[in-house]
């Protein structure tokens, strides 16, 4: 295939699964384009991606800050009662000389979370209201370099393979926080896996091209 020049590239799909090179073409709404060779899904268009994405982004703020708030569980020996908390976890490394493992925890399980919902919450608010061309490419940037750090699912799996060990020996009490981060988790999974960023990239060189005629008819 022969391009004129590098905009060409733009309307470019390559397959993730065979690496089919395909050219894309428009999309009618709730319609899949896909892998003429191997059948997989190459991209989609939802004219409701942007608000799903900030009902999704504004639920797993809201289930992030009850999972830090209250505590994860009550453990109970002997008749002595010990709540633990996402932020005691990695408090505690610190306070136990590991510095190295409680600052990595800590990124992994706190910043990096915190930071993917408060993202996608701001990009999709610059998309919805059609403003920050430069603002939304630089986000779309740097979620595309912290995503692959975000460990809250392989974190709430450790919690769990800990309460399994621990429920022979303790009283094991659910939290608020437990409950929490298991919709947190969810959420993190359907938002991160089921509206890739490069889907999000498509919804913004779609909005901002609109524009720009205008833009040009303004001027």
């Amino acid at each position: 295939m022969k391009l004129e020049n590098e905009d060409a590239l733009d309307h470019l799909i390559l397959c993730k699964q065979c690496h089919t090179l395909h050219e894309e073409i428009p999309l009618k709404d709730g319609t899949t384009a896909r892998c003429s060779k191997c059948g997989a899904m190459l991209y989609r268009y939802d004219s409701k991606l942007i608000d799903k994405g900030l009902a999704l982004s504004i639920t797993g703020l809201i289930f992030f800050i009850l999972s830090n708030l209250f505590p994860l569980v009550k453990i109970e020996i002997l008749g002595h009662e010990q709540f633990i908390t996402i932020t005691q976890t990695f408090i505690s490394l610190f306070e136990s000389g590991f510095y190295l493992v409680g600052l990595l925890c800590s990124f992994l399980t706190f910043i990096f979370p915190l930071m993917i919902f408060s993202i996608h919450m701001l990009l999709f608010i610059l998309l919805k209201r059609e403003r920050g061309e430069n603002l939304s490419k630089e986000l779309l940037l740097l979620l595309s370099h912290i995503k692959p750090w975000n460990m809250i699912d392989i974190f709430f799996i450790s919690i769990l393979v800990a309460l399994v060990k621990l429920i022979a020996y303790a009283q094991i009490h659910m939290g608020m926080a437990f409950w929490a981060l298991m919709a947190l988790v969810l959420t993190d999974l359907y938002l991160t896996k089921r509206i890739h960023v490069t889907e999000l990239w498509r919804a913004r060189k779609r909005i901002f091209t609109d524009l720009s005629p205008a833009k040009e008819d303004r001027s």
